[in-house]
């Protein structure tokens, strides 16, 4: 595997992100990883590492870099999670939609990656920002996955829902059983504006689980069945769309 640190140039400044492929085998179909709030960090280097061994150019572009390098949550406390929910309430779909642009720069010229191939995934706050990256690139992202996502409809003329109507991209949408941030009305919402905005998708609840499932080190939460049927699902819709 071959991996490095670079800072990919945009608009708003340097955005440091983390980038691994396979050592052999390229160019290799791209997959944009967007973080969830708790920050850039290990554990999702980690799960970057794991797409990349199945054969993708995998990027991690820490979403807070106008104003942190190196912000992760290290304490679920009140206390430590105040910046976290200062830096999330911080980024906007106009600025991501920005920063997409950017890494979709970076991997044109970058010779591992195969840029007429991209999909993305988001978890978490990430959840309505694939949607907003699919629907201000339609033309070049081919699929989006979204898994426990928070604030999938909201009162802003940017919410996901309303984004719909202009998203190609196949999509893939994973909802924790338990879940204060996508309650199954708001689930209900989303589903329903993906239908009637024409999206290719599919909705899955992941029963027994709650909102943060995925992430092998949130103690508590990380539910070990939901979290490889996550991997199961996202190898099959990448394998689907950007390898065939």
């Amino acid at each position: 595997m071959v991996e490095f640190e670079t800072d990919i140039p945009t608009p708003d400044g340097a955005m440091n992100s983390f980038v691994v492929h396979p050592e052999e085998g390229g160019p290799h179909p791209v997959v944009l990883f967007y973080m969830d709030a708790h920050g850039w960090r290990d554990e999702l280097r980690d799960m970057c590492r794991r797409l990349a061994s199945v054969g993708y150019c995998v990027l991690l572009p820490n979403l807070y870099y106008r104003r942190s390098r190196d912000f992760w949550l290290k304490e679920r406390t009140p206390e430590a999670m105040v910046p976290m929910f200062e830096l999330m309430h911080s980024l906007s779909n106009d600025g991501v939609a920005r920063d997409t642009g950017a890494l979709l720069r970076f991997v044109d010229a970058l010779p591992a990656a195969d840029a007429r191939r991209i999909g993305a995934t988001g978890y978490c706050m990430s959840g309505p920002l694939v949607f907003a990256a699919a629907a201000a690139y339609p033309e070049r992202i081919a699929s989006i996955a979204a898994f426990h996502p928070a604030q999938m409809i909201t009162e802003r003329d940017d919410s996901p829902h309303r984004l719909c109507g202009r998203i190609r991209a196949e999509a893939y949408v994973a909802c924790a059983e338990t879940d204060k941030w996508a309650p199954p009305e708001t689930v209900a919402a989303l589903e329903q504006a993906m239908r009637e905005g024409g999206m290719r998708y599919r909705l899955e609840w992941y029963p027994g689980s709650e909102h943060g499932f995925v992430f092998p080190r949130r103690e508590g939460i990380y539910h070990r069945p939901s979290a490889e049927r996550h991997w199961e699902r996202l190898f099959a819709l990448f394998d689907r769309t950007l390898r065939r």
